[in-house]
């Protein structure tokens, strides 16, 4: 793999982080598809189709130069008035964190808003959300691999001070796997 050339290994996570981060978008918000990084070209992949009828509620992407132990980046769902296409890198504020076991692996959500969309740049929390936000979330991850035959179980959404300690130990394991 060439680090110098793939986004995950290239693009910093920016110099404000943990409270702005630089995310860069996998799947676009109301996508069926589920497209991820290919960890060795660097190119957005289609993993698959969702087998469920459900659509991302968020725009969902990584934080570059991050790692977690289900060997992949940090996860986001960065909140925006707009669809983000793939690849797209923005500026992303921290408001807290989505706990989530899939498989029986951790496997944490960051839920973060647009730095630089007037419409939701205000919230500052996770609190701050329209309560039906985090409903539907929720409802997605625990039903999107429901038909997969696999189980998906949300622990709890916790504020921007767990979500930034959990950027902050990705950061470093990150470091301590490829530097």
């Amino acid at each position: 793999m060439k680090i110098s050339t793939n986004p995950w290994h290239a693009v910093h996570f920016g110099d404000n982080a943990p409270q702005v981060v630089k995310a860069i978008i996998e799947i676009p918000k109301g996508s069926k598809g589920k497209f991820e990084l290919d960890k060795d070209s660097g190119l957005i992949m289609l993993d698959r189709v969702l087998f469920s009828s459900v659509h991302y509620p968020a725009n969902y992407g990584f934080i570059p130069q991050t790692y977690c132990d289900d060997n992949d980046p940090l996860d986001i769902m960065v909140i925006s008035s707009i669809e983000l296409p793939p690849m797209c890198l923005i500026e992303a504020t921290v408001i807290g964190v989505m706990r989530m076991i899939d498989q029986g692996e951790a496997d944490d959500k960051i839920i973060a808003v647009a730095k630089n969309d007037m419409s939701v740049n205000h919230i500052k929390n996770i609190e701050e959300l329209p309560p039906h936000t985090t409903i539907e979330m929720r409802r997605f991850f625990e039903d999107y691999k429901k038909l997969e035959n696999k189980e998906v179980k949300v622990e709890d959404f916790l504020g921007k001070e767990d979500a930034q300690r959990i950027v902050l130990e990705s950061i470093d394991l990150y470091k301590k796997t490829f530097l």
